[in-house]
């Protein structure tokens, strides 16, 4: 049996755009992944909401990728796939955070990730939306949020290849809620969780 770490924060914990609260697992795709996978594979979920992975996040250390992350993965043995979606929430205004910033604190978790995932794949951040300006998350992203979200996956793509890593793009084929611009809807849950199943089992 494979297994499978899915790391990220609120996309990969399930939110749910219309009432803010999480998905079930026959709703949320990193829950979805394992029933497209079937039982020749182990999922584990570690999304959670508003989970930063390169700053330090004033909701604590769970919420603190770069300091959480090392912890975590050392005490998880024996990781075949590495799932890791992070890097939207670094994005938040209050972080002010330059790609330049954002570059070394996804190096940091791929060069703690080396050696301990046999395979790593990169999942860039979602690209934000116009519609987030009028929703609650104003509050945290704004125009340059937005257009950070759609010039980042760059940087990932740049790693990936550096590093000999995968990638992975949700952008290709899905786009946030229209709700708040942020995250997926249900629908959305379900094409990433069939997409991503059939390429991870292209590619074992």
């Amino acid at each position: 049996m494979k297994k499978i770490l899915c790391y990220g924060d609120s996309n990969t914990f399930g939110f749910n755009p219309l009432d803010g609260l999480r998905y079930d697992e026959q709703t949320r795709w990193s829950a979805l992944l394992q029933a497209n996978l079937g039982n020749d594979f182990k999922v584990i979920e570690e999304g959670a909401n508003n989970r930063t992975g390169f700053v330090n996040n004033k909701d604590g250390f769970l919420y603190s990728g770069s300091k959480h992350f090392p912890k975590l993965i050392s005490k998880i043995k024996d990781i075949d796939i590495l799932i890791l979606a992070i890097g939207t929430n670094d994005l938040q205004f209050q972080y002010n955070l330059s790609f330049h910033k954002i570059k070394n604190g996804l190096e940091n978790l791929i060069q703690t990730a080396k050696g301990k995932a046999k395979r790593i794949i990169l999942i860039p951040p979602v690209k934000l939306s116009d519609c987030i300006l009028d929703g609650y998350f104003k509050i945290q992203f704004d125009e340059t949020s937005i257009s950070k979200s759609k010039k980042i996956g760059k940087i990932y793509k740049k790693l990936a290849k550096i590093y000999n890593l995968e990638i992975f793009d949700f952008n290709d084929f899905t786009a946030p809620s229209t709700h708040d611009g942020l995250h997926y809807d249900k629908k959305s849950h379900k094409i990433i969780a069939e997409k991503l199943a059939e390429y991870i089992k292209g590619e074992s």
